[in-house]
């Protein structure tokens, strides 16, 4: 199979069509459906059901598509260890950021890195994540900023270890406490994170060692945006103490929540099976120096 046609199959399921797709790689439409016809041939099998403009991966399509992305990202694996010899004057850092704390996290180093190496491209990522993981995984992502705990299969650097605070509307009984716990919040409805956070699961999982399910309220992002829905009255909410920073909104208190296994503790991860580029082994460089050096990468 040609690495060309591959490229050209993963980037149309990644646009959700080949016109998308044809932009992207300055191609023409005509061009890319023919590879992806192409590769359909040799493999004997549908790899796409087309519905209208609309596309979905068939079986086959998607054990191809899981492989093609494998194999696309092991000849970057090549190009960026070639790039270790011209002294990473080129390259690409393949980087995963959660959309939670890494603007505080991580903006100041992804600034330093660029500095350092202005001739690697840094595509970013931003997800939950459980999502960042998974990414990691399939070798769509070379590092990623991870919640512990962190799977078997990555290895990882501890970057910030934070308690929660717990954000609650004014007029809740437990407003003005310097303190709480979770048990305490048995009663109030929760605003929790969408799908793809790792807090999420850790939350509930620690509501069912205090003996209660939650009733959820609403599902959310957006830090802020959970400030505004606790402001409106409609629950509690959770945050890392680093991402409220003091500043809530007006109708917002905050009380730290003293559970002792429930924490947001960050870490850049990375595959255990594989071998980091040397622009990520560059940038993982620079994390641990900011950590030696006691900056704990936060500006």
């Amino acid at each position: 199979m040609e690495l060309r046609a591959l490229r050209m199959f993963v980037e149309v399921v990644k646009q959700g069509g080949f016109s998308a797709a044809a932009k992207t790689l300055f191609a023409s439409q005509s061009t890319v459906s023919k590879a992806v016809k192409l590769l359909e041939d040799e493999v004997g099998a549908s790899l796409l059901d087309r519905l209208g403009h609309q596309i979905r991966l068939t079986a086959v399509g998607e054990r191809v598509h899981r492989r093609a992305v494998a194999m696309l990202a092991e000849r970057e694996h090549l190009e960026s260890e070639l790039a270790d010899l011209r002294g990473l004057k080129r390259g690409r850092l393949r980087l995963g950021l959660s959309r939670l704390g890494s603007s505080i996290l991580f903006a100041g180093l992804v600034a330093e890195f660029r500095g350092r190496y202005p001739g690697i491209d840094i595509e970013l990522m931003e997800h939950g994540s459980l999502h960042l993981a998974q990414s990691l995984r399939e070798g769509e992502l070379e590092l990623a900023m991870c919640l512990l705990p962190i799977a078997d299969d990555l290895e990882w650097q501890l970057v910030h270890d934070d308690p929660l605070m717990a954000l609650l509307p004014t007029g809740h009984p437990l407003a003005g406490r310097p303190s709480c716990t979770l048990a305490e919040l048995a009663q109030s409805p929760f605003i929790l994170f969408e799908t793809g956070f790792a807090l999420n699961p850790q939350i509930l999982a620690a509501c069912q060692r205090e003996g209660f399910l939650p009733q959820i309220a609403a599902y959310s992002g957006q830090a802020d945006f959970i400030q505004a829905l606790v402001a409106a009255g409609l629950g509690v909410a959770f945050l890392p103490r680093l991402v409220v920073g003091g500043q809530v909104l007006p109708g917002v208190t905050c009380s730290l929540l003293t559970d002792p296994e429930l924490r947001w503790r960050i870490a850049l991860a990375w595959r255990r099976d594989s071998r980091l580029s040397p622009a990520a082994c560059a940038y993982l460089e620079l994390a641990r120096k900011a950590l030696t050096d006691g900056r704990a990468i936060i500006p």
